[in-house]
């Protein structure tokens, strides 16, 4: 495999890159991504490890992923884009802000990786592993808020992702890379503090994955919005919210 899978929709001077979360695929944006797509071409990926990408050479280290990503926006001849990214997807953003800001007009981030030591690794190996509807339907249950559910098209994608050969195995590697030990990397916040490009924060006070308390002491610049009701599945709990935040950088 010599680059990543990406669905691309719309046109525009301006162009956004969504980053999915661990053990999702690009469809997990198609909502969000088609709104955009009316002011923005808009390229959603599916990460190193995962799906349409499952054969990216090294994937599971998120540095292997920040590397994919930049190659593949060189690649496509894209100098500057703005990132919007979700749990993992969030940290390889962040990530690819730090190693190349030039290359970053604004961050997007939704209950990012990378924010705290503290990762639910329970619930990150229950959904690395779940292989029936009925197994994958409860542990993304558990990672959304009091009022959010899962979509019967999120569990039957998940499932088609899953029947792909040796694509279970890989997210036990990578839930094991991420959270192994119990802990995840974090990113320092000094790191964070010199990013000047626009940042915008958004975050479930009931995540369930990666607590809230992680945006505490965030650089002042950046935009927090807290979400009471809502859990770590943010895509689809506060599909509106996301669309809006991106929409806000772009302007």
């Amino acid at each position: 495999m010599d680059q990543l899978f990406a669905r691309e929709a719309g046109t525009g001077a301006e162009t956004v890159v969504l980053l999915h979360g661990f053990a999702g695929t690009h469809r997990v944006w198609a909502e969000v991504q088609d709104r955009l797509a009316a002011q923005a071409r808009v390229i959603a990926y599916d990460l190193p490890g995962h799906a349409a990408s499952l054969g990216w050479p090294g994937a599971g280290p998120v540095k292997a992923a920040v590397r994919a990503v930049l190659e593949d926006l060189s690649r496509r001849g894209i100098e500057r884009a703005h990132l919007a990214g979700h749990s993992m997807g969030g940290a390889i953003s962040t990530l690819v802000a730090l190693a190349e800001p030039a290359r970053v007009a604004s961050l997007c981030l939704f209950a990012p990786g990378g924010f705290g030591p503290e990762i639910n690794r329970r619930l990150l190996f229950h959904l690395a592993s779940a292989r029936s509807e009925a197994e994958l339907r409860d542990a993304l249950d558990a990672m959304c808020g009091f009022e959010g559910s899962t979509s019967e098209a999120s569990v039957h994608a998940a499932a088609a992702m899953r029947a792909i050969p040796g694509q279970i195995e890989k997210l036990i590697e990578i839930a094991g890379i991420i959270a192994g030990r119990g802990r995840q990397g974090a990113i320092p916040r000094d790191a964070l503090a010199g990013l000047t490009m626009p940042v915008a924060v958004a975050w479930g006070a009931l995540d369930p994955v990666l607590p809230f308390h992680q945006t505490n002491d965030l650089p002042p610049l950046f935009a927090l919005h807290r979400l009471p009701g809502a859990g770590h599945m943010l895509i689809e709990e506060a599909p509106d919210l996301v669309t809006e935040l991106i929409r806000r950088q772009l302007r």
